[in-house]
């Protein structure tokens, strides 16, 4: 198949989506719909039963959806969109090979579109991306910019009936938001306006690559927007030929906070936001708990500010921002006082955040943890033992369960069993539990009054509906 597929190239031809969807392709499909696109697609949630409302949803809102058997692909004119890692034996592969249809990958498709905005953010980094990236699209959409967002989360600022998987915004083609992702390597294709680094650490790529990957992106943007508290992001602040600093600890960036003037609860956080370049302070009310989440206002705040929207008004737009789903998001609260948190949680950075705002109000943890795959596990897992040893205290309890898996040739040779193993080594207090279904009989077994169980894990839509299932069970 053709890869040479251009932007200009790309105008009136069908778009077919294997995997539509997916956390990934079906934000991407909604902004082709919305960018005047004809989509369809298939995917094999679809055709084992899960998640029916999605996909009745899509299709009531003219997606054609085929199952995933290679009839949707008819014509040599459509564009086979399909993750890089999706096997030639795949039905709408192997029939868009016969035909001699172009293919392009998620990220090479949205990238075409994205750099062809006249005017766009990409939010990089290990950690935050998700969640910074909703609120740079909220502080623009309340200056008046109508931004196109592609995010990996429901925005819940966007949600509506008429779009309940806003994980996309739809709005002009001339203003762009994206997070763009490092660990296929995928970062390298776009060119932001504001390019925006959060972090560099240790998630699907070595520390070495990172620095490359992320290098060259803070190189390609008009301007970057980089956190001085990330050692590692620090470091290529000399790569960046225009530039926005934050950072909660680091006394040199351009847009900090008082230390003194932080102010933590469950429910949010108070700080004031300090722009050094003209020496004002603004008074910033999130109603999002956690440090972390601190510091991801300050990101979003610079790149406004890049984007050449003042601080005070992005700052007043935060306290109306309403976070996005599977982010520390609180489904519910038993009736004995047990509270569920549905998290996106899967790297060590993540986990450790979600789990210090736990730790910062009282009760004991109960955090179930679902591994995203294989690969990731054996890239990762000792660092992710580690965290679960060191953040949880003696009466907080792990529960992990087998790593997603979706068919396939991948090496399943490391699993759960041994990260568990290292965190009782480490001194942490952790069980291994094969099938999901039985961790969440476990876990209601062991709840009590006060607790807080974490359902975390990521690529995996129905960890929500997991999250509730528990939450019901709960006295």
């Amino acid at each position: 198949m053709d890869n040479g597929v251009t932007t200009g190239s790309l105008t009136g031809r069908p778009l077919f989506f294997c995997g539509i969807g997916g956390s990934g392709m079906l934000p991407l499909a909604q902004i082709a719909d919305g960018l005047g696109h004809r989509v369809a697609g298939s995917d094999r949630s679809r055709d084992q039963g899960r998640s029916p409302e999605k996909f009745a949803w899509m299709e009531a809102n003219g997606f054609a959806l085929f199952p995933q058997d290679g009839s949707g692909v008819t014509s040599a004119e459509q564009i086979l969109v399909a993750s890089a890692a999706i096997e030639d034996t795949v039905p709408e592969v192997a029939r868009a090979r016969e035909l001699g249809c172009a293919r392009l990958s998620r990220a090479e498709l949205l990238s075409q579109l994205f750099n062809a905005a006249d005017f766009s953010i990409a939010v990089g980094g290990t950690s935050g991306k998700s969640t910074v990236t909703g609120m740079i699209a909220w502080i623009l959409a309340e200056a008046g910019h109508d931004p196109t967002v592609m995010n990996g989360a429901v925005m819940k600022n966007f949600v509506s009936p008429a779009n309940p998987f806003a994980s996309a915004r739809i709005g002009s083609a001339g203003v762009f938001v994206s997070e763009v992702d490092e660990s296929d390597g995928s970062i390298a294709l776009y060119r932001p306006t504001v390019g925006v680094l959060l972090n560099v650490s240790l998630d699907h790529k070595s520390i070495e690559e990172l620095r490359v990957l992320f290098g060259n992106f803070v190189g390609k943007s008009g301007t970057a927007v980089i956190n001085l508290d990330s050692q590692e992001a620090g470091y290529l602040l000399p790569r960046a030929d225009a530039k926005v600093t934050f950072g909660l600890r680091a006394k040199s960036a351009d847009i900090s906070v008082e230390a003194d003037s932080i102010d933590m609860s469950e429910l949010g956080i108070r700080a004031a936001v300090v722009d050094n370049r003209r020496r004002e302070v603004f008074p910033l009310i999130l109603p999002m708990p956690g440090l972390h989440n601190l510091s991801n206002a300050l990101a979003a705040i610079a790149a406004a500010s890049a984007a050449g929207i003042t601080v005070g008004h992005a700052v007043y737009a935060l306290r109306s921002f309403a976070g996005l789903a599977r982010r520390f998001d609180v489904i519910g609260t038993s009736p004995g006082g047990i509270s569920l948190i549905d998290d996106f949680g899967h790297n060590p950075e993540k986990c450790a955040a979600t789990l210090r705002t736990l730790k910062a109000t009282p009760g004991r943890v109960i955090a179930f943890f679902q591994p995203h795959g294989y690969g990731p596990l054996r890239q990762m897992g000792e660092e992710l033992a580690r965290t679960f040893a060191r953040e949880l205290g003696l009466d907080d309890i792990t529960i992990m369960c087998d790593p997603v898996y979706f068919g396939g040739t991948v090496d399943r040779s490391v699993g759960s069993e041994r990260i568990v193993a290292l965190i009782n080594a480490a001194g942490g207090h952790a069980e291994h539990i094969s099938l999901r279904a039985d961790c969440a009989d476990r876990i209601a077994a062991l709840a009590r009054a006060g607790d807080r169980i974490a359902v975390m894990g990521a690529r995996d839509d129905t960890l929500t509906e997991f999250a509730q299932s528990i939450l019901a069970r709960l006295p």
